[in-house]
């Protein structure tokens, strides 16, 4: 069984937004917290750690 975490960002004003991640050992799993029995995304680790990097960056922001 995987330990899903919420972000750290995440506070009582942001709970209707929210993404938890999981370590599936060679991936990771990310899950919408409100839908938790609902779809996931996985990613390779790398392929997670370059997301992660990009949204660092700001590449995402609207």
């Amino acid at each position: 069984m995987s330990v899903w975490r919420k972000s750290s960002y995440t506070g009582s004003a942001n709970d209707e937004v929210c993404v938890e991640v999981a370590d599936m050992g060679g991936a990771i799993a990310v899950r919408d917290s409100k839908d938790p029995d609902g779809p996931r995304l996985g990613f390779a680790r790398e392929a997670f750690g370059g997301l992660l990097d990009r949204i660092r960056r700001g590449e995402f922001d609207r």
